[in-house]
């Protein structure tokens, strides 16, 4: 069994066909979690990364509920590997939904209602405006949804934390190995630099970074950078105005910023997107003023640290799984809900694999289909879209 990326998706593989009883190589071109494993929010969020009445309207009332139902599990999923493999990653519970609109707070305030009364989930608890001030000092904001059944992260210590538990089973891990090709006959034969990894399967989890390796289904992603911020170590009064019950946060532009507070009380801080294949020259000073906004009065706090990464999003911005052949399976496109989704998609790979294909396909069977043009008009649909949605957000105050 041969798997490809060293980021959630591989990892969880790589542990649960491990549970299986397969031999399992893991190929890395970096190192593990040196992806969007290692470099996002941290945020573990219940359901799929479009809301359940989108995702009824997409799909229908039993695939909603189906896919739903793997959401919350996905949740588990993770939170049980973490005390399965005693992982130290700073699990908290909680996300803080804020509306940054009239009308999305209204979406918002609907979305519980449905979600109480047809799903039978009762998690969650609608903010009204007037009492959003007691639950964080972030301006602009029309109302919120904390979710309790929700958590957070630290997401590069998860993922060592995944890929420790993937050796302790008996995965071999080889990092700064880059597959170069494979090909499929009596075998799958995968290609490195350093030599040529046969197997009986293959699984590909590169999400953004899958490139030129497989053209098949690569049509189907978007790579995107996003970009996050770390100020300096806050006090704790301060830290408690900014997200009074340590949750994680999130807005609900369609460019979405997201934020929560470390285990040493720094406002970690997610804020703006590029979609070319460089950085920003400064990464602190590109994500402060989207910091400033919501948060104005951390204007003379220091930002001591500035990173990004590049993910996968995916049209429906549903993630995309599916299989090549009867030997070949891949997994990726979270679009921004990677840490439990990512997870979950390891657990349902190998159980295709050795089989059981019923949770695999409920997930497969998600719309997402290519981009128009595929990878070679992708990036100029992707920026007219994404320049759109960001005008459409500016305008929906």
């Amino acid at each position: 069994m041969c798997i490809v990326g060293g980021g959630y998706t591989g990892l969880s593989s790589a542990i649960h066909l491990r549970r299986l009883g397969y031999s399992v190589i893991l190929l890395e071109a970096h190192k593990v979690g040196w992806g969007a494993s290692g470099r996002n929010g941290g945020h573990v969020g219940t359901g799929q990364r479009v809301d359940q009445p989108e995702l009824e309207k997409l799909v229908g009332d039993e695939h909603a509920r189906a896919l739903w139902d793997l959401g919350l599990e996905a949740v588990d999923t993770v939170c049980g590997l973490i005390d399965e493999f005693a992982i130290d990653c700073e699990l908290k519970t909680g996300n803080l939904q804020v509306a940054s609109s009239a009308q999305a707070a209204k979406d918002l305030e609907g979305e519980a209602e449905l979600l109480a009364q047809k799903y039978g989930y009762d998690q969650l608890r609608y903010v009204p405006p007037a009492e959003l001030p007691e639950w964080t000092s972030a301006r602009g904001m029309h109302g919120g949804l904390m979710d309790y059944g929700a958590r957070h992260l630290h997401p590069l210590n998860y993922a060592l934390g995944l890929a420790a538990a993937a050796q302790s089973l008996g995965a071999e891990l080889f990092e700064d190995s880059r597959v170069l090709d494979y090909r499929e006959d009596t075998a799958v034969r995968v290609r490195t630099a350093r030599g040529t990894v046969t197997a009986r399967y293959l699984v590909l989890g590169c999400n953004g970074y899958l490139d030129k390796l497989e053209k098949r289904c690569a049509g189907r992603i978007m790579p995107i950078n996003n970009y996050m911020l770390a100020t300096e170590p806050l006090p704790e009064e301060t830290a408690r105005r900014l997200i009074r019950d340590d949750a994680s946060m999130a807005d609900t532009r369609f460019v979405i910023n997201y934020w929560k507070l470390s285990a040493d009380n720094r406002l970690l801080f997610g804020g703006g997107e590029t979609y070319s294949s460089s950085f920003p020259s400064d990464i602190k000073a590109f994500v402060r003023p989207y910091l400033l906004k919501i948060y104005p009065e951390l204007a003379n706090v220091a930002v001591e640290y500035g990173w990004g990464g590049t993910l996968a999003i995916t049209m429906s911005r549903l993630p995309d799984l599916g299989r090549l052949s009867g030997r070949i399976f891949y997994a990726h496109g979270y679009s921004g809900h990677g840490v439990p989704i990512a997870s979950l998609a390891g657990k349902v790979l190998a159980e295709v694999i050795s089989g059981s294909a019923e949770r695999f396909d409920i997930m497969a069977g998600m719309p997402t289909r290519r981009f128009p043009g595929g990878t070679v008009l992708r990036f100029p649909g992707l920026v007219a879209g994404m320049l759109f949605y960001s005008l459409r957000d500016r305008l929906s105050r």
